[in-house]
């Protein structure tokens, strides 16, 4: 068993970390107040390759290894954590474009969006099916040479800025898993509008409700055979659960450090604070568990790298690593007494970044449900 990184790998983690606070934490604040979209750092991320991880190299990417790409999302989670949006979506655009996209749609949309000059959603979520993603409503009906796609998603991360979106849309009414079909859709087609949702976090992300009404694309849109959609997106779920796991460890892991600073620092009753157990006790935990949810979610992509069964990890990750996240940032504003609970500390504001992704990409409830289903067989499921 081999549990340290390559040379190549450590030496990713000291560029991406001095890039995270140097370029990234300045700015997180006002990304956050502003809801202004980092477009610079987005360019800079491009340069730096971080959204083409997942790509096919002929198209610009890297075609990099899992627990790369890990390492790198952790990193830029220690710098703000709405960038690391970008790398998941421009990653399930590489895996889902990269292998099932047409010659025409690859061409287009891989390069910008490795280089960051375009943003790509995914658009799965609607209004009545969240973690019932097979039951989705929104339909695309084959017209000679076009699809008509009618429907609405909601809860779109980077709804509002993104240039295009991997659509998830019924072609079989009757069916259910077995009848959706991915389709990449320009947002700037007629027939496409956006409404902005007004998020307590993550909020330089834009997340929207996007409605589609009657809008025709061609069938070289469609991103693998009819009915493989629903397939498509989930496998690139197990390994996405586990990058948004070390998004927010990677936020979590930076508001230890500056907890374990300050309180070194501050002094009560003529001692620092470090020196009451009630102080060091919590940070002692909370180290523990932030260094067993990172190994548990290298492990997952170390798995999904050898080409092993690694969904009941991701699932594990995904319920626990955000909800992990959430308790520690608020031990550390907590820790930081009263100037912790203002908005010229980073707490509150990862606080509510972290919060989202206990939602995103599968919730707590639905995670557990795939580690029983995992462990005991579909016995274990309630449908």
């Amino acid at each position: 068993m081999e549990f340290a990184f390559s040379p190549e790998q450590e030496e990713l983690i000291r560029t991406l970390r001095a890039f995270a606070r140097r370029e990234l934490a300045t700015r997180s604040r006002h990304w956050d107040l502003t809801g202004e979209f980092p477009y610079e750092a987005w360019k800079r991320m491009g340069e730096l390759g971080l959204f083409g991880l997942r790509a096919p190299v002929e198209y610009g990417g890297q075609e990099a290894d899992l627990v790369t790409t890990g390492i790198a999302i952790e990193e830029i989670g220690r710098g703000d954590f709405s960038c690391t949006y970008g790398m998941q979506l421009a990653g399930l655009a590489g895996e889902i474009i990269g292998r099932n996209g047409s010659e025409e749609v690859r061409k287009r949309w891989l390069p910008p969006t490795i280089s960051g000059e375009a943003v790509m959603a995914i658009a799965l979520t609607e209004p009545g099916a969240g973690s019932d993603a097979a039951n989705i409503a929104c339909r695309a009906v084959r017209e000679g040479d076009e699809y008509v796609i009618t429907g609405e998603k909601s809860g779109i991360s980077m709804g509002m800025v993104a240039h295009a979106a991997m659509i998830f849309a019924k072609t079989d009414a009757a069916a259910k898993a077995r009848g959706v079909t991915a389709f990449l859709v320009p947002l700037d087609l007629p027939g496409v509008s956006r409404q902005a949702l007004r998020d307590m976090g993550a909020r330089a992300i834009g997340r929207a409700v996007l409605s589609f009404d009657h809008v025709r694309i061609p069938v070289s849109h469609r991103l693998g055979e009819e009915g493989t959609g629903f397939y498509q997106v989930m496998k690139g779920f197990d390994f996405n659960r586990v990058l948004i796991g070390l998004a927010c460890l990677g936020a979590a892991q930076a508001s230890l450090d500056e907890t374990m600073a300050y309180v070194k620092e501050r002094k009560a009753f003529g001692h620092p604070l470090v020196r009451y157990e009630g102080v060091s006790f919590p940070i002692a935990e909370a180290a523990t568990h932030i260094e067993a949810a990172r190994w548990l979610s290298y492990r997952a992509l170390w798995l999904a790298d050898q080409g092993r069964p690694h969904t009941k990890e991701s699932a594990m990750v995904k319920w626990w690593a955000p909800k992990l996240a959430v308790d520690v940032i608020h031990q550390c504003l907590l820790l930081h007494g009263h100037y912790g609970y203002t908005d010229e500390l980073p707490f509150e504001q990862r606080m509510r970044d972290v919060i989202g992704l206990e939602i995103g990409d599968g919730t707590a409830e639905v995670m557990k449900l795939i580690v029983a289903r995992e462990l005991m067989g579909r016995e274990a499921l309630p449908y």
